[in-house]
């Protein structure tokens, strides 16, 4: 009987720390865009090549992104990435849903080692860095704050970028709100995204 309480006890309090496991991010004011099971508050274009594997997003296939249905406009956001030897990716945000490549939004760069040089956590045509801050085939953590005119990026607790939009910028890519959006690059480029989430900011 005794055995039987304890047992019983165990799986109370277990029980208790998933749940509160899972409640931390939205009690500290994060958001899980990704429950890490399906692609449910996700929409991919193009006949996009996204799947869910080990409670992770798996980007392969042609070029095609994957959306958020939720938008944001100041926000910090935070990601775990992994890339295989020569794959190339991108995170746009701000951003909308469209059939062919975005023409909304900024996209920060995803990439290790593909032969283009623009390195992780660069503003893409923005802003580039040609040092990696990763290696491949190892988890990374991608973060991206943006506040007012001002962008941030870090990778792996490293600022890449600091940059304010200069006044008059009016159309494409610009500050403003919308969706995130991860990118498929080429066939041959196979990425890896987990433990997806933002922090709505002001």
């Amino acid at each position: 009987m005794y055995k039987r309480y304890l047992f019983g006890l165990i799986i109370i309090i277990v029980a208790g720390l998933a749940a509160r496991i899972v409640k931390t991010p939205s009690e500290n004011g994060w958001i899980l865009l990704f429950n890490g099971k399906d692609l449910t508050g996700w929409r991919a274009s193009e006949n996009g090549d996204f799947s869910v594997e080990n409670e992770a997003i798996v980007v392969r296939g042609n070029r095609a992104h994957l959306f958020t249905e939720q938008e944001f406009k100041n926000f910090e956001f935070k990601c775990e990435i992994m890339t295989l030897p020569g794959s190339n990716s991108g995170l746009y945000f701000h951003t909308k849903y469209e059939e062919s490549w975005p023409s909304r939004g900024y996209e920060v760069q995803v990439n290790t080692s593909h032969k283009d040089p623009v390195k992780n956590g660069s503003l893409w045509g923005v802003v580039r860095s040609f040092d990696p801050n990763a290696r491949d085939n190892e988890w990374f953590t991608l973060e991206v704050k943006v506040n007012g005119k001002n962008i941030v990026t870090q990778v792996n607790g490293k600022v890449v970028v600091d940059y304010s939009e200069l006044e008059g910028v009016t159309a494409g890519r610009r500050i403003d709100k919308g969706s995130f959006a991860i990118q498929a690059h080429d066939p041959n480029s196979v990425v890896r995204y987990r433990n997806i989430m933002v922090k709505p900011l002001n």
